[in-house]
C-alpha cells in the first residue's frame, strides 16, 4: 500500500473510531456527522468522501477487521492446517489471548450493547457482515483450492468464523467480570477446529 492509500486508511479508521466513541458516549441519535468529523480532525465534506452515513462509519471497523483477517490468512504457511492458519490470522488482528489481560470498562460495554440494539445500526451490520464473509470466503477458497461460487466449503468456513466472532463478541459484552475479547475468540475458534464436540463428552 502506497503512502497515499495508507493516509486514506488512517483517515477512514479515525472517522470510524470517532463515530463509535461518540455514539457510545452520547447515544446514536445524539451524534452528528459534523461532530464526528470534528472529533477526527477533518471536515464534514471529507467525512462524506469516505462514508455515506454515521451508521456506515461505525460498522466499518467490523468490516475492516475481517478484511485484515482475510489478508492475514493469505500470509500463513500453506503447510499449516486451515483452522490453525485461520486462528493465527484472527490472533494477528484481534490480539493474542491473555487470561490476565483486563477487560473493557463496564461503561464501555454497556454503551456498546445499547448501540448495537439500534435498528438502524443493525441493518448496516448485516450488510457489512455479508461483505466481510465474502472477503473471507475468497481467502479460504484460495487456500483450499475450492471454488467460492460452486463449493460450499469456503463459505461454510467463513460463516463459521463469522459466527465465532459474533458469539465471542456478544459474550464479551455480557461478561462479568470483564474479559479480553481475544481470549473468547480463541476459545470459540478452538471449539470449531475440534468439530464442536458435545461438552458432556469432553
Amino acid at each position: 500500500m502506497g503512502l497515499r492509500e495508507r493516509k486514506k486508511e488512517q483517515t477512514r479508521a479515525a472517522l470510524s473510531w470517532a463515530a463509535l466513541r461518540l455514539a457510545v458516549e452520547r447515544g446514536l441519535a445524539g451524534v452528528t456527522v459534523d461532530e464526528i468529523a470534528a472529533e477526527a480532525g477533518v471536515s464534514p465534506r471529507t467525512f462524506n468522501n469516505y462514508f455515506a452515513s454515521k451508521y456506515e462509519a461505525i460498522v466499518w471497523r467490523h468490516l475492516d477487521r475481517f478484511a485484515h483477517v482475510a489478508d492475514q490468512l493469505r500470509t500463513r504457511p500453506t503447510t499449516d492446517p486451515l483452522w490453525t492458519a485461520l486462528t493465527d490470522a484472527v490472533r494477528a488482528v484481534f490480539g493474542t489471548p491473555d487470561p490476565a489481560a483486563p477487560g473493557p470498562p463496564a461503561e464501555w460495554t454497556s454503551g456498546v450493547r445499547l448501540l448495537l440494539a439500534q435498528l438502524e445500526l443493525r441493518g448496516e451490520f448485516v450488510k457489512a457482515s455479508a461483505t466481510a464473509e465474502r472477503e473471507l470466503t475468497a481467502a479460504v477458497a484460495e487456500r483450499t483450492g475450492t471454488d467460492p461460487d460452486r463449493d460450499m466449503y469456503p463459505r461454510l468456513v467463513a460463516a463459521a468464523a463469522g459466527a465465532a466472532v459474533q458469539v465471542a463478541s456478544e459474550q464479551w459484552l455480557r461478561a462479568d467480570p470483564p474479559v479480553a475479547l481475544a481470549s473468547l475468540l480463541d476459545d470459540a475458534l478452538r471449539q470449531f477446529a475440534a468439530g464442536l464436540p458435545d461438552p458432556r463428552s469432553v
